[in-house]
Formats: C-alpha cells, sequence, structure tokens
C-alpha cells in the first residue's frame, strides 16, 4: 500500500482522533511527521503526539491552515465556534472531514463556505480497537478523490460506506447506537450462563467470543444470518428450543424497535426530523 502525500491534521485531539491517527500510521498510510493536532486539552494533545508521532500546533487555525485533510473532532456543542475560529484559514486546498455527531453538510458549508471541500462521516466505538463500522457522506465540493482517500482512511479503523447524508440518521441508529444494544446482547447471554451454573467470567468471556465468532461468520460466508441460523438449529434441538423462547420474548421487534427509536431521536438532534 502506497503512503499518502497529504498531511492531516486533528481539531480535537480526544479518544477518537488519536485513535484514528495511529490507526492510519499502523496501517503505514501516513508517517507521524504527517500528523498533527491541536486540543484546548493540552494533556489530551500531549496524548495524541505520545501515541502517533504526530506534532502539536499552537491552535485550530494552525490546523487548518497546514494540513490537507482536517478532523473536525470536537464535540458538537463546540463545532460552530470552531468553524468561526477556522474560518479566515479555509481555503479550496482542504478537505474538512466532520465526525460531530448531527452536524448536517448544510451546517458545515455555513460555518466554513459553500466552496469548502466536505465529508461527513459517522463513526461508532470500536473504532478505537480497528473494528469500526463507518459511514460518510460527500458535500457537493468533495471531489471523488476526497471519497476515495476518506474510504480508504476510514478502512484503517475497520469498514466504511458511502452513503446519502439522509441515510445517516439510520447509520447513527445502527451501528453508532448498536453496540450498546450488542453489549446488552452479551450480558444478557452471560448471564443466562450463570443462571444455568457457570462462573461469571466464564460465562462473560463465552458468550463475548460467541458474538465475535457469529459475526465473524456473516462477514465472511456472505450467507444471510438466517441460513446460518438454520444450520445450527436441528430438528428437536437446543438450539431450536432456545429460538422459540426468543421469539416468545419479541428479540427481534425490540431490536428492530431500538434502531427505530436511535433513529428518530438522532433526526431530532440534528433537526432533520
Amino acid at each position: 500500500m502506497r503512503m499518502l502525500q497529504q498531511r492531516i491534521g486533528f481539531i480535537g485531539a480526544g479518544q477518537m482522533a488519536m485513535a484514528l491517527g495511529q490507526a492510519f500510521a499502523k496501517a503505514q498510510l501516513v508517517a507521524g511527521n504527517q500528523l498533527l493536532a491541536h486540543d484546548v486539552s493540552l494533556q489530551a494533545a500531549e496524548r495524541f503526539a505520545a501515541a502517533t508521532g504526530g506534532a502539536i500546533a499552537p491552535g485550530n487555525s494552525a490546523v487548518a491552515a497546514a494540513a490537507d485533510v482536517v478532523f473536525l473532532a470536537v464535540k458538537p456543542q463546540h463545532i460552530v465556534e470552531v468553524m468561526r475560529e477556522i474560518r479566515p484559514a479555509v481555503t479550496g486546498n482542504t478537505l474538512f472531514v466532520s465526525i460531530a455527531a448531527g452536524i448536517r453538510l448544510q451546517t458545515l458549508a455555513e460555518g466554513l463556505g459553500s466552496d469548502a471541500r466536505l465529508i461527513r462521516v459517522m463513526p461508532n466505538t470500536p473504532c478505537l480497537i480497528g473494528q469500526g463500522a463507518c459511514a460518510y457522506s460527500a458535500g457537493p465540493k468533495a471531489t471523488a478523490a476526497d471519497r476515495q482517500l476518506i474510504g480508504q482512511l476510514l478502512d484503517a479503523v475497520g469498514m466504511a460506506v458511502e452513503i446519502d447524508e439522509k441515510l445517516l440518521d439510520a447509520v447513527t441508529g445502527l451501528s453508532g447506537s448498536g453496540p450498546a444494544f450488542i453489549y446488552m446482547v452479551i450480558e444478557a447471554l452471560a448471564d443466562g450462563g450463570v443462571r444455568m451454573g457457570l462462573p461469571r467470567s466464564t460465562a462473560l468471556t463465552l458468550a463475548a467470543q460467541t458474538v465475535r465468532g457469529a459475526a465473524e461468520m456473516v462477514l465472511a460466508s456472505q450467507d444471510h444470518p438466517a441460513v446460518l441460523k438454520d444450520r445450527v438449529a436441528s430438528p428437536g434441538g437446543t438450539t431450536i428450543a432456545g429460538i422459540e423462547a426468543l421469539e416468545a420474548g419479541g428479540l427481534r421487534a425490540t431490536l428492530i424497535a431500538a434502531v427505530a427509536a436511535a433513529t428518530r431521536r438522532s433526526a431530532e438532534l440534528s433537526g432533520s426530523a
């Protein structure tokens, strides 16, 4: 894989920014000296620099002026203030990538200028361990090369898909909130194991590995989950008895409702409802 030539900056150097920077360097997409960041917390900036080999910028405007790709990695409530600060440094030569939840491309264009090259990304927390499920949407001024570059960068922290921005709320409801739903599934499976006599640590390890293995089977085989389920459920056996209990408890409908509820809330928060 060829190393990228672009310098990549982060405005905000928290956990997600650090995870992205580390992943880019680990995948040998960039060298440490191609990374720089600024954060209102000097400690956060220092942790970023120590973890990635990148530089600490003296301010947000310095990041915007020096980097070819700028990740806006601040909390949503701070994004307007940050855009106002860096607006004088914005040029058509820089690609701005927002990972601020709920901040629409229209809002970014209003803050950074209608000619700004913009991409909005919805990451999720498994990005922190290189197993993210990300989606991104490009603004009208972003080029095909910009979209390809962001796909390549995000693939370093898991996988990424490009979608229409109107679907990002659904992505938030599914892969953004989804890890929390799966943690509850893992916890419940482990509780079931404990209920049947397994030690807590053993039950939790088995539950987590079972979920990981099942997910890998879906991704590796490309078979429909129903097909994989049927391969486990033999006639009159243990699995079909458990499936009957899951259906009686409404697991399927409850998970669908959870994604729908999280999607609606995302739309409300972003003002797109």
